[in-house]
C-alpha cells in the first residue's frame, strides 16, 4: 500500500482536507494506494510557493534548467521498473507496456531539455538608429492536470516543456493513478529548487480549485467535460487554457486493401491498453467490397487479443463501456465477439467487435474509451469521409487505402488534428497538432509546446538624443 503525500514548497505533507481516497487494483480489487486529499488551502499554498519560486527559476540560465531536467530524466529512467509496477497496480496496464510508455516519457523529458536552451526570439528589420526584436519568456505558474491512462508519458511532456522554459509548476495527477504521479515527482523534485515543482492530490474538486487559482496556464489532458470546465475557469481568471481532451477517432478501410492487414491495424488501434488511449480507434467505416472479410478477420484478431488484454482502470469505467455496447445491441448492432462483462473479480472487458452499427448509436457518437471496435459498412470512400467527419470530436483519424488520391483527399478533408495513412500509430518525433472541436485546443506536443508555455514581447530599443 502506497501512502501518498503532497509536495509544497519543498516539503512532503499529508493533504489537509480531511478526506481520503483509496485506489484499488483493477485486476483483483485489492487496495494499492491511500491518499489524504489536498484542501483548497493546500492548493493555494502550492500556487503561492510556485509564484514565489518563479523569479529565481526564470533567471536561471537555460542551460542550467536543461541540466536539471536531464538529471530528472535520468532518475525516472533508473526507476522505470518500479514506476511500471505502480502503474500496473493502479490502472491495469501490463508491466511491459507500462515500462515502454515510461521510457517514452523519459525521451520526452530529454527532448525538451535539448530544445529548451535553443528556444529563441528573433530580430526584426528596423532602422540603423534602433534595435527591434521579439523576445520570449516564461508565462509564470503552470497548473498541470494529467490523466490516468498514460500518466508518466503525458506528465513528462507537460512538466518538461514548462520547466525548461522557466515556468514553475503545480501538478495534479489523476485520482486513479496518484501513486504514479507521487513517485514521478519524488524522482524529479530533488533536481529542482524548492517551489519550482509542487504536487497536490485529489479528485475533480481539487482539480477545479487548481484551475480556478491565480495561475498563468492550465495544461490539462483528460475528458472533454473537464476541459470545458477548465476553459470556463480560465476565461474568468485570464489564464491560458491548453487542452487535449476526448476523442472518437475514426478508421476508414477503403476498397482494395487486404482485409486481414486492415483488421490487424484496427485491432491494434481499438484494443491496445484495453482501448484506453486518447487516439484509440473508436469507430470504423469499411467499404462494402471488403466488409465481410474485414469483420471476419477482425473477429479473429479479437480472439488473439483476448488472452493478453489487461483490465480496464476500474469497474465504473468498465460499466460505462458495457452500457454503450448494450445500447448498440438493442438498437440493432451485432456483437460478433465479446459484448459482455465477464463474471469474477476485476474490471476486465473482452475485446468486442460490433457489426451493423449506425451513426446515431452512443458507441459511435461518444467517446467509448474501452476495447470496442464498432463497424459501419459504407458504399464509397466519399461516404466514409463524410460520415467520419461528422463528429463532435477532432483528435485523430486513420485511413487505410491503396489510393494516393484518396489519401490526399482524406488528410485534407478530415477535421482532425492528426491524420494517419496506412498505420494506426507511428510518426516522426516532434510532431505537434491542434485538436479540433471537443478534443481541445493548443499544441500539446513537439517544439510548438514550448511556444504555448512562453509569452512573446516586442521590444524597440532606440538611443536617446545625443546617443547612449
Amino acid at each position: 500500500m502506497h501512502d501518498v503525500e503532497q509536495y509544497v514548497a519543498g516539503a512532503w505533507t499529508p493533504g489537509a482536507s480531511g478526506r481520503d481516497l483509496t485506489v484499488v487494483n483493477p485486476a483483483d480489487g485489492t487496495p494499492v494506494t491511500r491518499v489524504r486529499i489536498s484542501s483548497e488551502d493546500d492548493v493555494a499554498r502550492a500556487v503561492q510557493a510556485a509564484r514565489e519560486a518563479a523569479p529565481g527559476w526564470e533567471s536561471t540560465a537555460p542551460g542550467a534548467r536543461a541540466a536539471a531536467v536531464h538529471a530528472a530524466a535520468n532518475a525516472v529512467e533508473q526507476a522505470a521498473d518500479e514506476l511500471a509496477r505502480i502503474m500496473n497496480a493502479e490502472m491495469g496496464k501490463p508491466v511491459d507496456g507500462a515500462r515502454e510508455s515510461i521510457m517514452a516519457g523519459v525521451g520526452t523529458l530529454r527532448q525538451y531539455a535539448e530544445l529548451g536552451p535553443t528556444h529563441r526570439g528573433r530580430a526584426l528589420a528596423g532602422n540603423d538608429e534602433a534595435i527591434d526584436l521579439m523576445a520570449f519568456g516564461p508565462r509564470g505558474v503552470v497548473a498541470v492536470i494529467t490523466p490516468w491512462n498514460d500518466p508518466v508519458a503525458v506528465s513528462c511532456g507537460l512538466l518538461g516543456a514548462a520547466l525548461v522554459t522557466g515556468n514553475t509548476v503545480v501538478h495534479k495527477p489523476s485520482e486513479r493513478t496518484p501513486a504514479t504521479g507521487w513517485r514521478l515527482v519524488q524522482l524529479m523534485a530533488p533536481h529542482l529548487p524548492a517551489g519550482v515543482l509542487n504536487l497536490v492530490n485529489g479528485d475533480g474538486q481539487v482539480g477545479a480549485a487548481l484551475a480556478a487559482s491565480p495561475v498563468d496556464v492550465v495544461a490539462q489532458v483528460g475528458s472533454t467535460a473537464t476541459g470545458r470546465s477548465i476553459a470556463a475557469a480560465c476565461a474568468r481568471t485570464g489564464a491560458k487554457a491548453l487542452l487535449e481532451n476526448g476523442g472518437s477517432d475514426p478508421l476508414i478501410v477503403d476498397a482494395g486493401v487486404d482485409p486481414a492487414w486492415a483488421a490487424s491495424q484496427a485491432a491494434l488501434g481499438a484494443f491496445v491498453n484495453s482501448g484506453q488511449i486518447c487516439v484509440a480507434v473508436e469507430r470504423i467505416y469499411v467499404h462494402r467490397e471488403v466488409a465481410d472479410a474485414f469483420v471476419e478477420a477482425l473477429a479473429a484478431e479479437a480472439d488473439n487479443w483476448a488472452p493478453q488484454i489487461g483490465p480496464m482502470v476500474d469497474r465504473r469505467m468498465r460499466d460505462s463501456v458495457d452500457e454503450q455496447v448494450q445500447q448498440a445491441v438493442k438498437a440493432g448492432a451485432r456483437a460478433v465477439r465479446g459484448g459482455a462483462a465477464p463474471a469474477g473479480p476485476g474490471a476486465y472487458y473482452p475485446p468486442t467487435v460490433l457489426a451493423d452499427c449506425s451513426d446515431d448509436m452512443p458507441v459511435m457518437r461518444e467517446e467509448t474509451f474501452g476495447p470496442v471496435a464498432p463497424v459501419v459498412t459504407v458504399d464509397s470512400f466519399d461516404e466514409a469521409l463524410e460520415r467520419a467527419a461528422d463528429s463532435p470530436y477532432g483528435l485523430a483519424a486513420t485511413v487505410l487505402t491503396p489510393s494516393m488520391s484518396n489519401a490526399q483527399r482524406a488528410w485534407r478533408r478530415l477535421p482532425a488534428g492528426t491524420v494517419k495513412v496506412n498505420a494506426v500509430f507511428g510518426g516522426a518525433p516532434g510532431g505537434a497538432a491542434h485538436p479540433r472541436r471537443g478534443s481541445g485546443q493548443g499544441f500539446g506536443y513537439g517544439p510548438e509546446l514550448l511556444d504555448e508555455m512562453t509569452v512573446t514581447k516586442a521590444v524597440h530599443l532606440e538611443a536617446p538624443p545625443g546617443g547612449w
